[in-house]
């Protein structure tokens, strides 16, 4: 029996025991991977898919004819590439649960993009390579779920290779991330010697092909079994193990929730290794929808109104009929097909009529959906991300911000006549969040800003192949963009005509200062003490 097949004998859901039919959110897990690129994060989705009955193997969907290329990789440069460079979601349904799974970019130039992502989930999953550890991406992705206390569970991939010692990998966590460990499943050897797992929720052992065995009330009880004491990795799995145990605290849910602790489970996604216990935990400890920051208060997903916002926006998804999808996570109420939403924003109404739910690049109709689904309305411009939906309060998501780019680069246009089109294809992928795009005050030049370089190869790919607008990037000599404003508009007036030069606008018509480097950035800062420079602006 594979390690996939052997998700069939798992236990009987203990997931849904608790949950009220009344209220059906509380059915709902929604939750995100974060991973430095190569620990393993699109091959572990693929896995819980797998695991779920939601495709028969990795790369195929269920009920299709033909295999496919990965799930959540659509986009020709992800599947070129074979990295992440743009979100997508994949609900399924799994003992009673509904999962929302959100894939993020797993390269740090689309840390932004990744950040938006989070603001939408319950949970997460940290996949960390056993032989490398906490990476540099790892570490800011943990932070972004640190600032908004979206509780972790941890699966530390590639167990049936080489690598560190587990008592190693639980030093490194605990020291980099402050975070309090607990072990879930804890691997018998590794590499070569892989033998299978210990799982210490239903308190068994696991071969290494998935198939259950020995079982036990107090762990002690496994010295009894004379094949296994009679194998010198097994018992140095659980002379580790208890030193583990020794020093880390027992699992606690509402630790765990709060953001302060972390189950580990240690596995294999290319082989399934662990897949299923993981689905398993995330099914009964991950959070049911949590309230939504929001102004004037917080917004709860027991309240009857319908309310949601708008966390990503994506062009031609299809790109037979140039669509565009506002992705919306719902925060309250029971939404239905055709009813009216405002949009807080612009103050007017929006009739959802073809809303849907997402499997990576496939797509069905939604005829229901409730707090913590994902649901895309298509629209033509009249959604970007940021806005709240509402059935007429005046609620306004917070939490979803733009971060000044590092990289700045003037667009140069090939073929002239193509100038409407340019336009076009900046402001769509702008409103997606692929790059933030500039007009300076004096001159007509398009600017793109972007955290990193892989950023500006997928713009210029996709305003190619989507608009069939071919373009150039060209140096600036600028590397500092803060967004300027002031309490005093006679003073904010006078910086504009000082620095005329060096001001632009972005897509929403906010002035935007640039400057050569950071020292003057500072000079600006310490001639206009009356103007705020601000790194990060709240999306809107």
């Amino acid at each position: 029996m594979s390690a996939l097949e052997a998700v069939a004998s798992a236990p009987e859901s203990r997931i849904s025991q608790s949950l009220a039919s009344e209220n059906p959110y509380r059915s709902r897990r929604t939750f995100a991977i974060i991973s430095h690129p190569d620990a393993g994060k699109t091959t572990l989705t693929e896995r819980l898919l797998s695991a779920a009955g939601a495709i028969q193997k990795a790369g195929q969907v269920r009920g299709k004819a033909s295999a496919r290329s990965t799930r959540s990789d659509w986009m020709e440069m992800e599947q070129q590439r074979g990295i992440s460079v743009a979100s997508s979601v994949m609900t399924f349904d799994y003992q009673g649960l509904t999962f929302n799974l959100l894939d993020t970019p797993g390269h740090s130039d689309f840390s932004e993009d990744t950040y938006r992502v989070l603001t939408a989930v319950d949970a997460a999953i940290m996949v960390i390579d056993a032989a490398k550890g906490i990476e540099s991406q790892t570490l800011k992705l943990f932070e972004v779920c640190r600032l908004r206390d979206i509780p972790i569970i941890t699966f530390i991939n590639k167990i049936d290779r080489e690598g560190r010692e587990p008592l190693d990998l639980f030093d490194e966590i605990a020291d980099k991330l402050a975070l309090d460990l607990t072990p879930a499943l804890w691997p018998i050897g590794q590499g070569v010697d892989y033998k299978g797992y210990l799982d210490l929720v239903e308190k068994r052992v696991v071969g290494p092909t998935g198939a259950p065995g020995a079982e036990w009330d107090d762990i002690e009880d496994l010295l009894e079994h004379e094949e296994l004491i009679a194998d010198p990795v097994f018992v140095n799995a659980l002379d580790t193990l208890e030193l583990a145990r020794s020093a880390l605290p027992k699992f606690d849910l509402e630790d765990f929730q709060a953001g302060h602790l972390t189950p580990v489970l240690f596995g294999s996604a290319l082989k399934g290794f662990g897949v299923a216990e993981l689905l398993q935990a995330l099914g009964e400890w991950a959070p049911e929808p949590r309230p939504q920051p929001a102004e004037p208060a917080p917004i709860s997903p027991d309240e009857p109104k319908v309310s949601g916002f708008v966390f990503k926006v994506q062009a031609n998804m299809d790109a037979n009929h140039r669509d565009r999808i506002a992705f919306v996570r719902l925060s309250s109420g029971k939404f239905t097909r055709g009813m009216k939403l405002r949009n807080v924003r612009t103050g007017k109404d929006l009739a959802v009529t073809s809303p849907m739910f997402f499997f990576g690049h496939d797509r069905e109709l939604a005829e229901e959906a409730v707090a913590g689904d994902i649901v895309g309305i298509p629209n033509h411009g009249t959604l970007s991300v940021g806005d709240t939906l509402t059935e007429g309060s005046a609620i306004k998501v917070t939490g979803i911000p733009n971060f000044a780019p590092e990289i700045i680069r003037r667009v140069r246009l090939t073929d002239a006549i193509k100038a409407k089109q340019l336009a076009k294809a900046l402001n769509d992928l702008s409103e997606e969040g692929v790059a933030q795009v500039f007009r300076r005050m004096i001159g007509a030049d398009y600017l793109v800003g972007v955290v990193g370089a892989l950023q500006l190869d997928v713009l210029g790919a996709r305003v190619e192949k989507e608009y069939n607008v071919p373009i150039g990037f060209e140096s600036v000599g600028l590397e500092v963009v803060r967004w300027v404003e002031s309490d005093e508009p006679d003073e904010m007036k006078r910086f504009i005509a000082a620095q005329k030069s060096h001001m632009a606008e972005d897509r929403n018509g906010d002035p935007v200062f640039m400057a050569q480097n950071a020292w003057w950035a500072q000079r600006a800062q310490d001639d206009y003490p009356k103007i705020r420079f601000l790194a990060t602006k709240e999306r809107r």
